[in-house]
Parts: C-alpha cells; structure tokens; sequence
C-alpha cells in the first residue's frame, strides 16, 4: 500500500534539515521563509532488521523494505487558510499526504531566525493547527450548505452527513482537531470523504540542535507546557536532532553509531521517527521470503489472510484458499521453512486468520 506523510511546520525549523536527512535527497534549506516552495518526495525504507536475517535464512538475491513516502512541504504562516504566503498550495499539499508530521523548534538559535519573534513549540503548534482547522472548517460549512436541497428532499444520506458536519463545526471552532471527535464507525466513513486535514493522523517532532540551548534538556517552561499538551492531547511525538542526523545521512552504520556515541544521543532519531509514523498510521509488516527476494509487505494492524493477501495481488484476495505461515522467530529457531514444517511450526491458516507483524507467509489462491 502507498502511504505518504507530509512534513508541515513553520519556517525555519528544521522540515528541510530533516527531510534531507531521512531521505538522503537535497532540498533547499536557506534560512528564510518560502525557500521550499514545491513539494520535495522521497522514498524512505521502514528499519526492520529482520528482513535481514529471513534474507540470509533463505540466501535471497534481493531484499526489499516497506516503505513510506515523505513530502517536504513549505512552510505554513498564519493566515495560510485565507490564501496568506502560499497557503492555498501548502493545504493542497497536505490534502493529499496521509498523515502529518508537524515539526517543532525546541532549541535556541540566535543565527537562526524564527518567524514569530521567538522559540515557542506550543505556540508554533497552535498557529499551524489553527490554520489546518479554519481550512476543515470551509470545507464543512460549504459541504453543508451543499446538502440543503437533498435534506429538504429527505434524503438520508444527506440528513446524516449533515448531522456530523454540526458536530464537527462547533468542535472544530473549540480550538480541537476533527480526529478528536468521537465518531461511530458510520460518522467515520461519512467524514472520509470530506477529506478533512485535521482527520489526518498527526505526528509532533520536536527539533532540538547539537550544541544548542534544548529546551528539554533543561526542563525548560516551554518544554514542560508542550509535554502537557501531548498528554492532554493524547499526542504522539519523537525527539530529532535534524541537523545532526543530517550530517550522519552519508555515513556507515559503524561511524554513525560511534558519532552518536561520542556525542551521547540516543540511537537513530531520524529511525524512530520512521517507526513513530508507522506505528502512528495502524500499520505493521509481515514478510515473503524465498531465493528470488525477501520483501516486507505493509499492511493495517488486524487484516485478515485475504486482505494482507492483496497487499501482493488481487488474487490473493479474491482467490485466496489459505496460506501457509510460520512466525520470524520460529523460523529463525528452525533454520528453514522445512524444518518449520517438521517441527510443526509452520501452519495451514484459512480466511479468518488474522495476520501477525512478522509473520512470514505464503499463499495459495485458485
């Protein structure tokens, strides 16, 4: 399945820095507002050191990771949802991504200027949320007032969307994302095609800098009101040095572990922030292996045999007889699909089963 997240945050706060750095790709990143005026798009492998070993297991000639598309998007200004700077763009954008990893300055810079004056993340976090829920508040009251003649029909479908769209309105001018709102699975699939921003998943990452006033390592006011926000707010959110991460882009394995040792961070930022979408998004991998390749296949946590099936092909939905599978860690315990099979370890699952992150399959269709 393809997915796409859309990096948004204010200017000069790392999106390009760390777009750079996830995707090994070179943006601009001159430091002033509108410098990234189209969308940049790379493709980002998901870490998974598993496909490594189930390569070696089955001696595959190629491995191939899930993977996830980021978008650099330009920076957002207040004023965006009326069309101020390249609003209207920017929100187009971010319409068509599939998630949302709004970027943070944590971290004091004076060579850096920001764009209000002054290092504020949970202020930065409002104005560009304010932004995406004035731009979600349009597209209601103008869907509304489209539904007027069908509801004066008595048209139920119209009756019902209606009904959320005045539940969605006043929730939206409290200052509250749309995905906030509990919705029944019917509400849910009624807003779908609204295509509203704020539906969107969001990720928050916090940017700090090396060498840097960070404001969370000196539990700073700043740092303590946004850590507030992401509990009320049941938020998720990772912490980036995106300038470090970027000048690690080009370095092996071995030497960025020994920079990061050196400088006493805490594992690969620009990885967690990888996993964090993933995670973030419903999603998990399970894998086909064999001597032409073994390959990572994504698919929403909870799928059945047929639907993490067509994640490969069609077929393997609408074709599906059963499938074969064996878990990652039984197979690396065997050493084989063959020893699985004669430990009993590898297993015939119809259509009900629900697949596991991790599982290694096969599948038969008619």
């Amino acid at each position: 399945m393809s997915l796409s997240v859309g990096i948004v945050g204010l200017p000069n706060v790392g999106k390009s820095t760390l777009f750079n750095a996830l995707t090994k790709n070179s943006v601009p990143m001159e430091n002033y507002p509108f410098c990234t005026i189209d969308p940049s798009v790379g493709v980002v492998a998901v870490p998974d050191s598993r496909l490594a070993t189930l390569a070696d297991i089955s001696g595959s000639e190629a491995t191939l990771p899930a993977i996830i598309e980021f978008v650099d998007i330009a920076g957002l200004v207040k004023g965006a949802s009326a069309g101020e700077g390249l609003g209207n763009k920017f929100l187009a954008n971010i319409r068509e991504t599939d998630m949302i990893a709004e970027v943070v300055r944590i971290f004091e810079d004076s060579d850096i200027h920001h764009v209000s004056g002054g290092v504020d993340p949970l202020g930065d976090i409002e104005v560009i949320n304010l932004e995406l829920i004035m731009a979600d508040a349009e597209t209601l009251s103008k869907r509304g007032s489209n539904l007027e003649r069908d509801i004066k029909r008595g048209d139920k479908s119209a009756i019902a969307e209606k009904a959320i769209i005045d539940r969605l309105l006043p929730h939206l001018d409290q200052g509250f994302l749309a995905n906030s709102l509990e919705m029944t699975a019917e509400e849910k699939k009624l807003v779908k095609g609204l295509h509203l921003l704020t539906m969107k998943q969001f990720l928050y990452v916090c940017n700090k800098k090396q060498d840097s006033f960070n404001l969370d390592e000196h539990n700073d006011d700043r740092w303590n009101e946004l850590l507030e926000f992401f509990e009320k707010t049941n938020s998720g959110y990772v912490i980036v040095d995106a300038g470090m991460e970027h000048e690690l882009k080009d370095l092996n394995d071995d030497e960025k572990n020994e920079f990061r040792r050196e400088y006493g961070a805490q594992g690969s930022g620009v990885e967690s922030l990888i996993r964090a979408c993933y995670h973030r998004l419903g999603l998990m991998s399970y894998f086909t292996t064999g001597e032409k390749e073994t390959r990572a296949w994504t698919v929403p946590i909870g799928s059945t045999g047929p639907e993490a099936g067509a994640a490969i092909h069609t077929d393997f939905q609408t074709k599906y007889i059963r499938a074969q599978v064996v878990t990652f860690e039984d197979l690396v315990k065997t050493g084989s699909k063959a020893a699985a099979r004669e430990q009993g370890k590898l297993r015939t699952e119809g259509k009900e089963y629900i697949v596991q992150d991790g599982d290694v399959i096969e599948f038969m269709h008619s």
